[in-house]
């Protein structure tokens, strides 16, 4: 007996990623991401499977566990998906660098964000990303920045 192979689409990957990874359940990173995705939005401490699981721990601390994404936009395009989204979560520590310093107040706070994501044979392989860091700092009173001799 044969059995058909079904190709998983670029655009189900990634849908399928969020849909779970934001219910907490880490497995499915394993599952999806390629260990070694190349992250162009991160440093490199952050790159590969391991690196994604160390940025959902960060904004799960940051934003809180009960954290959700909203979901804007899906556009797939041959192996590229282009993902519009929204994370709303409550600022409760400043762990990453973009809060350093900056007193968690527990408000409501969104980050919206753009990403693009390359899949290869059912895996995130390759992930870039454009944030906009200054609303998220605006929400949590960290813009404008001080000035210098203020």
């Amino acid at each position: 007996m044969q059995y058909a192979v079904v190709a998983i689409e670029p655009k189900d990957v990634i849908e399928e990623l969020f849909r779970r990874g934001t219910a907490g359940e880490e497995s499915v990173i394993d599952e999806l991401i390629a260990e070694d995705m190349v992250n162009h939005a991160a440093g490199p401490a952050r790159q590969g499977r391991e690196g994604w699981k160390q940025i959902i721990a960060t904004i799960r601390t940051d934003l809180g566990s009960d954290f959700f994404v909203e979901n804007h936009h899906l556009i797939a395009d041959g192996d590229l998906v282009a993902h519009h989204m929204t994370i709303h979560g409550h600022h409760q520590a400043s762990t990453m660098p973009l809060l350093a310093g900056v007193e968690a107040m527990g408000a409501d706070v969104t980050w919206t964000y753009i990403h693009i994501w390359r899949v290869a044979n059912g895996r995130v392989v390759e992930h870039w990303a454009c944030r906009d860091d200054v609303g998220l700092l605006r929400q949590v009173g960290a813009w404008p920045p001080p000035t210098i001799g203020s």
